[in-house]
């Protein structure tokens, strides 16, 4: 749209150069038009005066225009690196003019052009920017079933897991034997998981070898374990609480390789 009223403007002014020939409304239209280029609020009331008057010296424009004088200098030479605004010696002043208006149209194709080269480099940059973690709520029994069902999303896997033994007496087992373990072994997802040390416990592992699971037990009264933590996925953790009756999804890549870390750590250090 600047393009085509511009255009229009440096027409008329070509036909009858009157300093009068914009109103005021259109003058705050043509500057704002100016401003969407990408000229400063200077630069566009400089251009704009320098359309109207014709050749001028620097001291009118600035009149013009309601900049400073050393204000004015400073943005004319700018304006002259964007192929804007010429000036040639006239006696013993320089005097300035406006170029052709369609010269904006050029510097935004260049400036596309730029934009479009270096693209593909602002897009792998921006996949590299930490994002805020999304984090998804589940109640209840069959929420919690939920969490674990989104862990089977990612077959050829494996899940970090630190289990909690209220489980046992907190939620239903034959969630785990009926549906949860046959589906994660049919998409071979293994386990590896830190267990607190119990008699319950030490009974649930001795299927670890059928169940794809390896297992390693800490004390209990030492390392007490009352939530359950999933690490899976490239960036998912799930956090379970049986006795609140409640569960969370955490998708951040931050937090997962950190919980990752950690568990590692504990795992080296543990005896097989």
């Amino acid at each position: 749209m600047y393009k085509h009223k511009l255009f229009a403007l440096f027409q008329a002014i070509c036909y009858n150069n009157n300093v009068d020939i914009i109103d005021d409304t259109m003058k705050n239209e043509l500057q704002k038009e100016l401003l969407a280029t990408g000229l400063s609020e200077n630069e566009s009331a400089i251009y704009l005066s320098a359309l109207e008057m014709g050749e001028t010296t620097v001291s009118r424009l600035a009149k013009k225009a309601g900049v400073k004088r050393t204000t004015a200098y400073l943005v004319l030479e700018s304006l002259k690196e964007k192929g804007l605004i010429s000036s040639l010696k006239k006696e013993s002043a320089s005097v300035f003019f406006a170029e052709d208006p369609k010269k904006l149209h050029d510097i935004l194709e260049e400036r596309q052009e730029k934009i479009d080269k270096i693209m593909p480099q602002l897009l792998a940059f921006t996949n590299m920017i930490d994002k805020k973690p999304e984090i998804r709520y589940f109640d209840g029994d069959e929420g919690i079933k939920e969490v674990y069902r989104d862990s089977l999303k990612y077959p050829d896997s494996e899940i970090l897991t630190w289990y909690a033994q209220n489980f046992f007496t907190h939620f239903e087992e034959n969630f785990f034997l009926e549906e949860y373990i046959p589906k994660r072994l049919k998409k071979k997802i293994w386990v590896r998981a830190i267990l607190p040390d119990s008699k319950l416990i030490r009974e649930w592992i001795k299927n670890d070898q059928e169940h794809l699971r390896k297992s390693k037990l800490i004390s209990a009264e030492k390392y007490p374990i009352s939530i359950e933590l999933n690490v899976y996925g490239k960036n998912k953790v799930g956090i379970v609480s049986y006795e609140e009756e409640f569960a969370i999804i955490i998708e951040s890549q931050k937090i997962h390789s950190s919980l990752k870390s950690i568990f590692e750590a504990m795992w080296d250090s543990w005896p097989e």
